[in-house]
C-alpha cells in the first residue's frame, strides 16, 4: 500500500497517512521507515487510525533477522512479506535453497509472534519445472507455518488467472496485493485504478478465500496516487468486494 506512494514519504509521512485514512482505508502494509524510526511511524499510525496490517521486509533469516525482527516488532507488524529472485525459479534445487531463507524466518519470526509471508513475482508463474508451475513447487515446499501475500497482478503478467490462483493457495493465504492495468511485462506496465485494467479483480476477490487483507498497491501510475487510490476504494468498496472505513 505505502509504496504507491513511496516517493511522498520521505517529505510528509503523516501526512501521507492521514490522506489515506480520509480516503477510508483502514490500514497499511508498510515499506521501508524512510530514516524514522519504528516507534516514530507506530505513533503516526495510532493517531491517523491506520493498522498496519504487513510489512514489506527482508526474510528475517542470517545475521539480520534479530535486528529486523525488533525493529519490526516495534512498528507493531504482525507479519513480513518478501520475495525470492526469479533466478531462483530455473530449477527445483534452486527454489528450494531459497526457500532456506524464507523458511529459517518464519522460524526466527515465531519467537516474536510474527508471522512471514511469502509475496510473488512473475517468474513463479512464468516458469514451469517437469510440468509444474514453479509457484506450485514453491508452496509445496514452503513451511506450513508460512503466510502466503498472494499479487494478483504479478501473477497475470506470468499468464495465470488470479481467480484460479486463489482458489488453488489454500488456507495459508491472508494477503492479496490488488493492482490493475494491462498485464503486459514486469516492471513495465503503467497501473491504472482498479477495475480500469484487463486484471480480473473481481473474480480474485469473490473467490472462497482465507484472506484478511486486500491491500491495494499501484506503484507506476500516469495520474496522481491518490486520486487512483481513491477510485480504486470507490470500486472495490462499490462492488461489495472490500470494507472500508466509511
Amino acid at each position: 500500500m505505502l509504496y504507491t506512494v513511496d516517493a511522498l514519504l520521505d517529505d510528509d509521512f503523516e501526512g501521507v497517512l492521514e490522506r489515506i485514512a480520509a480516503l477510508g482505508y483502514q490500514g497499511v502494509e508498510t515499506y521501508g521507515l524512510h530514516g524514522r524510526s519504528a516507534a516514530d511511524v507506530k505513533r503516526m499510525l495510532d493517531r491517523t487510525g491506520l493498522a498496519v496490517v504487513s510489512s514489506h521486509a527482508p526474510f528475517p533469516f542470517g545475521p539480520e533477522a534479530p535486528r529486523i525482527l525488533d525493529e519490526y516488532a516495534e512498528l507493531g507488524a504482525p507479519n513480513l512479506a518478501w520475495s525470492m529472485e526469479a533466478e531462483e525459479f530455473d530449477s527445483l534445487d534452486l527454489i528450494e535453497r531459497g526457500l532456506e531463507r524464507v523458511n529459517g524466518g518464519v522460524e526466527s519470526a515465531r519467537a516474536y509472534g510474527m508471522t512471514v509471508a511469502y509475496h510473488n513475482h512473475h517468474a513463479e508463474f512464468r516458469n514451469v519445472i517437469d510440468g509444474r508451475s514453479a509457484y506450485d513447487l514453491l508452496l509445496e515446499h514452503l513451511h506450513p507455518d508460512a503466510r502466503v501475500e498472494f499479487d494478483m497482478y504479478w501473477a497475470a503478467v506470468g499468464g495465470a488467472s488470479p481467480a484460479e490462483v486463489v482458489r488453488s493457495i489454500g488456507p495459508r493465504l491472508r494477503y492479496v496485493h490488488v493492482k490493475d492495468g494491462p498485464a503486459l511485462t514486469y516492471g513495465g506496465d503503467t497501473l491504472v485504478p482498479i477495475g480500469q485494467g484487463t486484471v480480473d479483480v473481481l473474480g480474485a476477490l469473490r473467490e472462497p478465500s482465507t484472506l484478511e487483507w486486500h491491500i491495494v498497491e499501484l506503484e507506476k501510475l500516469d495520474l496522481d496516487p491518490f486520486d487512483a487510490l481513491a477510485e480504486s476504494y470507490r470500486y472495490l468498496t462499490g462492488h461489495g468486494v472490500t470494507a472500508g472505513a466509511r
